[in-house]
């Protein structure tokens, strides 16, 4: 009991002998229950480790059941997918996973007819771009003789170029000499607007004489007048003669007056006749150059005859050269309509080979002799066939290339025919 428990010590002595036998029988009892725990711990232990090996036993056995013929598909189905029908497909059973393998089985067969099938189809592709390049090197023969035409063609272009060249020079110099009439044209006409401003000039030179002289004659009247005056003055003042002094001093302002009117008169008549001189010189010089003038017009009429007699010529090349151009255009023509023809062949023939090639070289069939994917790619690559490598007997022969042969011979015919009707 507890310090401070309220139970009684009476209750206490009496259940003193009970709580002795519960020691003993604890005591007797506690290795029977450790052992007994020991024992239930290793059962469960025991039923736990066996359960797991069972359930790895039946896991693998379900995983070789199932597991195994998908493996084996997978592997079939990666060897078709890179090109080898080689492989040997055997079915061990008729459920889900056997049906796969039977339908892939199937596959491999039919992807190796038509390997084999494409592959005969490639021998006669190479047999008609044998047959097109036969006709290329007809072609090259009329490509010959069509550059000799051209050969002559272009001799008579030469010809008619420098023609042309000439006829260009003669053009220039008619256009210079044109030019230095038109020049000395304008410095005529510029002479003669010389001559009519010197004329001008001598007519008002003329007027201004007239004028000068007028006033020469009103000063001789007034001269005369003073004169009278200065004689009365002097008759009538005598000794008182300061009058005439006045009367003198103006007669010889009038004088002075009159010497220089008579200087001016004699310039502006000098004047006259040098400008008269200058305009009869101008006037010559205005004939050479209307003289001038008629000899380059001469010069330039007899150079057009040139150029028309050259522009004669160049005709005539221009006829030879068109005629010419127009039997090279006919040739041309049909030559153009058997490289497009044959181009158009080849094109579709090289293109089929290509692919044809390309297509079945990744693929090995069983009865190929090379385990190289890519040994029939390389033996087309060089012009090689190889037999072995078409056989199969599980499908008959394709048909053969018949149209290549036969539209070689009509296009040669063609050919033939038009060049004997261009003849």
């Amino acid at each position: 009991l507890e310090p401070g428990s309220t139970v009684s010590p009476a209750l206490v002595e009496r259940l003193r002998p009970d709580m002795a036998v519960v020691q003993e029988n604890a005591d007797r009892f506690a290795p029977l229950v450790a052992e007994a725990v020991g024992f239930i711990k290793a059962l469960v232990f025991s039923i736990n480790l066996l359960g797991g090996l069972v359930l790895l036993a039946s896991f693998w056995a379900i995983r070789k059941a199932v597991l195994g013929p998908l493996e084996e598909a997978l592997r079939l189905a990666g060897q078709i997918a890179q090109g080898d029908l080689t492989g040997q497909i055997v079915t061990r059973s008729n459920d889900e996973v056997g049906q796969l393998i039977t339908a892939l089985a199937d596959m491999q067969g039919s992807l190796s007819s038509m390997v084999a099938h494409v592959r005969q189809n490639a021998e006669s592709l190479e047999a008609a771009s044998s047959e097109i390049a036969q006709g290329n090197h007809d072609l090259s023969a009329r490509t010959e003789s069509q550059a000799s035409s051209l050969e002559e063609t272009a001799a008579s272009m030469e010809e008619l170029g420098s023609t042309v060249r000439q006829n260009a020079d003669n053009a220039r110099h008619a256009n210079q000499l044109a030019q230095s009439a038109s020049t000395v044209a304008v410095q005529g006409g510029e002479a003669v607007a010389q001559v009519v401003n010197t004329m001008t000039g001598i007519n008002e030179s003329s007027r201004k004489i007239a004028d000068i002289i007028s006033v020469i004659d009103g000063i001789a009247f007034q001269t005369n007048i003073l004169a009278l005056n200065a004689a009365v003055e002097a008759a009538r003042a005598g000794e008182h003669g300061r009058g005439f002094a006045v009367v003198a001093t103006e007669v010889r302002s009038l004088a002075q007056r009159s010497a220089e009117a008579a200087k001016e008169i004699k310039t502006l008549i000098n004047d006259s006749v040098g400008r008269v001189e200058q305009g009869s010189a101008l006037v010559d010089q205005a004939g050479t150059t209307m003289r001038e003038v008629v000899d380059s017009i001469r010069r330039v009429t007899d150079i057009m005859g040139e150029i028309s007699a050259a522009s004669t010529e160049q005709s005539q090349g221009v006829a030879q050269v068109g005629e010419a151009v127009t039997n090279m255009d006919q040739a041309t023509q049909q030559n153009a309509a058997l490289v497009e023809q044959m181009a158009a062949a080849a094109s579709r023939l090289k293109g089929q080979s290509e692919e044809l090639v390309q297509t079945v070289a990744v693929f090995k069939l069983a009865d190929d002799g090379s385990s190289d994917p890519a040994a029939y790619a390389q033996d087309q690559s060089h012009g090689r066939t190889a037999p072995h490598r078409l056989a199969d007997h599980r499908h008959p022969d394709p048909q053969p290339w018949p149209t290549a042969a036969v539209n070689m011979g009509l296009l040669e015919a063609y050919a033939s025919e038009k060049s004997s009707t261009n003849n």
